[in-house]
């Protein structure tokens, strides 16, 4: 899925109750959450509104409650979920969670009602098998000792690129 990943910092999302992270995916100009919201701002304005208020709210003041997330989006252990989706809301944000305070946001995209499944859609598919891949390096890095949590819990150190060797 990717042969080379980086984790950002979000800052203007992120505060004392948790931080935000994206992923620049093989060099890309842009991460993978600034690419969802450009490719969904213009259908889909008042949701991309919603999603970065919600976001904005848990770095500063909710932390990333288990209940703001549809949980097991991945497999089993690996934190993968989506951003809980509003009744009639129409987008699907995946992302990574690492407790209540520490979210990286992948890609995600349009989830049309018609579909019951993620793996229905392409893009969808490729955005969360993407973040199941990262966990994984992602949790290897950490056994490692490469990555590890800041002593406040609330951010990543280490190296930050993450590389793919299983990458084809």
């Amino acid at each position: 899925m990717f042969s080379e990943c980086q984790l950002i910092k979000i800052p203007q999302l992120s505060g004392p109750m948790g931080s935000v992270y994206t992923i620049l995916v093989d060099g890309e100009e842009s991460t993978a959450f600034r690419n969802f919201v450009t490719n969904n701002n213009d259908s889909f304005k008042s949701e991309i509104k919603d999603i970065v208020g919600r976001l904005k709210t848990m770095g500063f003041k909710t932390g990333m409650r288990e209940d703001f997330f549809k949980l097991y989006e991945g497999n089993p252990g690996d934190g993968v979920c989506a951003l809980y989706d509003e009744e009639d809301s129409n987008l699907r944000l995946y992302c990574i969670r690492y407790g209540s305070q520490i979210i990286i946001l992948g890609g995600g995209g349009h989830k049309p009602k018609s579909i019951r499944a993620f793996q229905e859609d392409k893009n969808l598919k490729k955005q969360n098998f993407i973040l199941r891949d990262l966990s994984k390096l992602i949790t290897q890095k950490m056994q490692d000792k490469e990555i590890w949590f800041s002593e406040d819990g609330l951010d990543f150190e280490g190296d930050l690129t993450i590389e793919n060797i299983y990458y084809e």
